[in-house]
Formats: structure tokens, sequence, C-alpha cells
């Protein structure tokens, strides 16, 4: 299994402007979905998507991040829209 360091690695790699790990961004693996947790947070404001372990590995083998990329684009772009207040 691939480490939480690696994956983070890739994700600056693959996704510069998404943040940094460990101030914008936090991966874990979490043993009840047997997934990669990622989440991305700016200010109060956080958001957690699941990277599938097959994904991630593909990844960082150097296969396809097309779906970790998107997945972390995702995120982001979630950040960029107005909030129900500002509507």
């Amino acid at each position: 299994m691939i480490t939480k360091q690696e994956l983070c690695k890739k994700i600056e790699e693959v996704f510069p402007d998404a943040g940094v790990c460990g101030v914008d961004i936090d991966v874990e693996y979490d043993e009840k979905v047997k997934a990669w947790a990622v989440d991305l947070h700016q200010g109060h404001r956080r958001l957690r998507t699941f990277i599938e372990t097959d994904e991630a590995s593909n990844c960082i083998e150097g296969d396809s991040c097309i779906p970790l990329g998107m997945q972390i684009a995702q995120l982001k772009r979630n950040f960029d829209l107005p909030s129900c207040a500002e509507r």
C-alpha cells in the first residue's frame, strides 16, 4: 500500500494550486471506508473526498492520475463557488 507522504507529494505535483499537504490539504487512510480521505480546507471551510486505493496506487505508479486530479479539482472548485448567503 502507498503511504500518506507519497499521496501528498503526488497531489501537490498533479494539482499544485490546490495547496500544500499539512497546511491546506490533509490526507489519511480511512479504515472504515477502505479509501484515502482527502480534506481540503480554507479558513473555517473544509471539504472531503475519498480516493479509492487502486486509483491512488495507479497515480503513484505513473499509470493514470486523472481520477485523483478530477477529485481534487472538484474540491478546489467548490471553494470558488459563492455561498448561499452571497447569492
